[in-house]
């Protein structure tokens, strides 16, 4: 499970994420949207203790994420392109996100394998460094390398952003998949309010870093969601 608790993130002032109480259970797929600036990126980049809070705390599996590490090793992201290695080739990238998970070379094989369709000859075998991938192929690998060594929390940040419609449909599909593993919690931030309703059960929607609406996902949902942005 994670949890947030009395989560506040202030900048000179102005304050860009004001959570009291969040809790996604385990195996939860969790949507996240909001306007730019709603404070999505900052809560998951507080969740992976990439910022620090100005007050309060974030739990993953029990573990403050601000005094420990331990909940890294069964938690993986991909929020930007900064997350890769520029300088290697993708499957430089992989192999070394491999050795730090724990992962041989023919276990990142064998789970590369699954996602050909979804990587569509453009990623392994091109001899590119991933600095030289375009935005959407950055971003293919940057989602993959997040799932190498059985993570059993996955944050991905704009997933289907820069990606074509054949991948974006690919891309649902393989989180829908991860969704049904009981013990995989997967948190995607979204723009797109259509993908984010047809992959994940459970949506929170961020205004000026407060949650203004906590949803389970049904039939209406997008409807609901739409009249939220229409106002």
């Amino acid at each position: 499970m994670i949890a947030v608790h009395n989560l506040t993130k202030t900048y000179t002032g102005n304050t860009v994420l004001n959570i009291d109480h969040l809790e996604i259970p385990k195996g939860n797929s969790f949507g996240l949207v909001g306007n730019n600036g709603a404070g999505k990126t900052t809560l998951f980049s507080a969740l992976l203790d990439l910022i620090k809070p100005t007050s309060g705390h974030i739990e993953n599996n029990g573990i403050k994420v601000n005094e420990s590490e331990e909940w890294k090793s069964v938690t993986a992201a991909f929020i930007d392109e900064t997350f890769l290695i520029g300088y290697l080739t993708a499957e430089e990238y992989f192999y070394f996100i491999g050795e730090l998970r724990g992962q041989n070379k023919a276990d990142v094989d064998a789970l590369l394998s699954n996602f050909e369709d979804f990587f569509h000859g453009e990623i392994l075998g091109q001899k590119k460094y991933l600095r030289d991938l375009s935005k959407g192929n950055q971003k293919k690998v940057g989602i993959i390398a997040s799932f190498i060594g059985n993570p059993e929390v996955i944050i991905l940040d704009e997933p289907f952003a820069n990606l074509d419609p054949t991948t974006q449909i690919r891309l649902k599909k393989i989180i829908k998949e991860l969704s049904a593993n009981p013990e995989i919690t997967v948190l995607v931030s979204s723009h797109d309010l259509m993908h984010v309703t047809e992959v994940c059960d459970r949506i929170v929607v961020l205004d000026k870093g407060e949650v203004v609406k906590d949803i389970a996902t049904s039939e209406e949902t997008l409807r609901e969601l739409e009249a939220h942005f229409n106002k």
